[in-house]
């Protein structure tokens, strides 16, 4: 069976979204989900006023992200892929940036309870363009509603954006500058940006280095690391993914005694083996020869204890909000400079 793949585009706005989604979705053999804004009545009304109409205009917004994604997204990934010039999750980051505090907590209630419903992609595409190719790009397409939007307004969401997947952990995540790129007219950008999506969905040949290494050793490592489809942030995602479908609930203490308790069972079963390998060395003579021999009699049984724990691991980090895979390399790179 083809293997489906959610992808997500999102960027501030006028940074193209919309194109990039109607350009790739078809090279990517998937259908197209475009987020449908323009029926909002207050949205006019709030480029003119935002203070005034801040509140209406997201939890419209809210509910018509809720009543499209919820509707479609599940439904078409059961037949194809899918490709959508939104996440659900960019509304909750509007909201920090146009609402009050009791409005904000009003938002966050609601927003909670609707998220839990809504599907992740499986790759998020990050489009970013500077402040005056998105101002210009604004005035090209010249919509009605758009004509009050300010500059500062721009400004402030370009840095909502960039605050917000800065520390974005939820899925895999592939920035692109846009300001040099033209995919419309552009035939190899668009087959550019094609590669890098599929690549980083690991269906590409585009592999983008994880690290700027150095030394030979680092490199080795690199090599290593791409040769593999799947990275510990595809496991982190997964168990999210896996744990949202369940019902299972975050919950940090629990889960730390859990990955104590995992860990401690780990400690148990290599007594255990450190115990044969002492029976095994007066019967063989050599240390490393009645270890590997003491290691394979308990390997299945550490093996899934090791699985236990890496469990647990991803779950904490989840609960935390701590991207392992980003966390990992940056101690490489500390330890590489050391």
């Amino acid at each position: 069976m083809t293997e489906r793949h959610y992808v997500a585009i999102e960027g501030p706005i006028a940074v193209g979204k919309t194109t990039l989604a109607r350009l790739i979705h078809e090279q990517l053999d998937a259908d197209l989900l475009l987020e449908v804004f323009e029926e909002n009545p207050f949205l006019s009304d709030f480029y003119a006023d935002r203070a005034a109409y801040a509140f209406q205009t997201q939890i419209f917004f809210l509910l018509s992200r809720y009543r499209q994604q919820h509707q479609v997204i599940a439904r078409v990934l059961q037949q194809s892929s899918l490709v959508s010039d939104y996440t659900f999750a960019k509304d909750q980051l509007f909201a920090r940036l146009n609402l009050s505090t009791d409005e904000l907590a009003v938002y966050d209630n609601l927003h909670g309870v609707l998220a839990q419903r809504i599907p992740l992609p499986d790759l998020v595409v990050y489009l970013k363009a500077d402040l005056d190719v998105l101002m210009e790009r604004i005035e090209v397409r010249d919509r009605s509603y758009e004509r009050a939007m300010s500059r500062q307004y721009i400004a402030d969401l370009m840095q909502a954006y960039d605050r917000f997947f800065a520390s974005y952990t939820q899925t895999p995540l592939l920035t692109i500058d846009t300001n040099n790129l033209n995919i419309v007219r552009n035939k190899e950008d668009l087959g550019r940006v094609v590669e890098r999506t599929k690549s980083a969905l690991g269906a590409g040949t585009h592999q983008p280095p994880l690290l700027e290494m150095e030394t030979p050793a680092q490199e080795r490592g690199r090599a290593i690391t791409e040769g593999h489809r799947r990275r510990l942030s595809d496991l982190q995602r997964w168990h999210r993914a896996a744990d949202q479908e369940v019902g299972v609930q975050c919950d940090l203490y629990q889960d730390f005694i859990a990955l104590q308790a995992a860990l401690g069972t780990l400690a148990g079963e290599l007594g255990q083996v450190w115990k044969a390998q002492a029976g095994w060395v007066a019967q063989v003579g050599n240390r490393e020869e009645a270890q590997e021999r003491a290691l394979q009699q308990h390997a299945t049984v550490l093996k899934g204890q090791l699985a236990s724990s890496l469990a647990c691991l991803l779950r904490l980090a989840n609960d935390l909000g701590v991207s392992l895979e980003e966390a990992y390399l940056e101690r490489i790179r500390e330890n590489s400079t050391t």
